[in-house]
């Protein structure tokens, strides 16, 4: 067992999921993992959306993990170190495998990965319940889970089979982020995906919402997917990643 899963190792994994793609699940995993990281935490990243893989480009990291002997030195940006199978996919090829070769990919980031001593773990886990999902819970049943969905009543309804997965696997729930939630304008909020999406799904999962993420202005957007702390969104992802700190 690699030894950043035994208990003292201390060492907090998050998984960040949901029910359906497109919903920003991967967006709202780096956005906390800075925020983590500007906060002091010793914080990485594993993209164990083996399919999906989009870490990488989000965080526009060009370097590859450093390989010695077998060991692989995690990639680092923003204060977050990340592994993903896009550093080892070439020229952004599809990733074609089945459920062994996933869970031995996943098996190999955890054991044969130099992260160092690390407060935090976030995983990016691929949307729904399917092969990755259920490794992961078997291998980190101490992970706790961030459920994703925007306010749209089809996406919550979807995520809320990712979280009775978590209940299923004994994975605690943290709680419900709803991105997209509303696009300020003028100082006024437009809901451009309508309300409630995200109360009715914590309520079914006996949860609560820790998180609600606006639509970026456009100013925000600096090409990397990761918002400045001085911005609208960075400075709910700081309240989010102290929440998770000071729980």
């Amino acid at each position: 067992m690699p030894k950043m899963l035994l208990p003292e190792s201390g060492v907090t994994f998050i998984a960040v999921t949901s029910g359906k793609g497109g919903v920003g699940k991967s967006t709202i995993t780096i956005n906390l993992a800075a925020a983590l990281a500007r906060l002091g935490k010793r914080v990485g990243i594993l993209d164990a959306d083996i399919y999906g893989f989009s870490i990488p480009a989000m965080m526009k990291i060009d370097q590859k993990p450093t390989m010695i002997d077998q060991t692989a030195i995690p990639a680092e940006s923003h204060g977050v170190k990340v592994m993903s199978m896009g550093f080892f996919a070439k020229d952004n090829q599809p990733v074609m495998w089945r459920g062994p070769m996933l869970n031995k990919w996943i098996r190999n980031f955890l054991t044969n990965t130099h992260w160092g001593e690390l407060d935090y773990l976030l995983l990016d886990l691929p949307p729904g319940t399917r092969d990755v999902a259920i490794d992961v819970a078997a291998m980190i049943p101490q992970a706790q889970e961030i459920i994703v969905t925007t306010p749209h009543y089809a996406a919550s309804h979807v995520a809320s089979r990712a979280g009775v997965m978590a209940q299923h696997t004994k994975h605690s729930i943290l709680g419900v982020v709803e991105n997209m939630a509303y696009f300020e304008s003028n100082g006024e909020k437009n809901y451009l995906f309508g309300q409630g999406g995200a109360e009715k799904l914590a309520e079914e999962l006996h949860s609560h919402i820790i998180a609600q993420v606006p639509f970026a202005q456009p100013e925000e957007n600096t090409g990397s997917s990761v918002y400045d702390e001085d911005s609208v969104i960075g400075e709910v992802f700081t309240h989010l990643a102290e929440e998770l700190i000071y729980q």
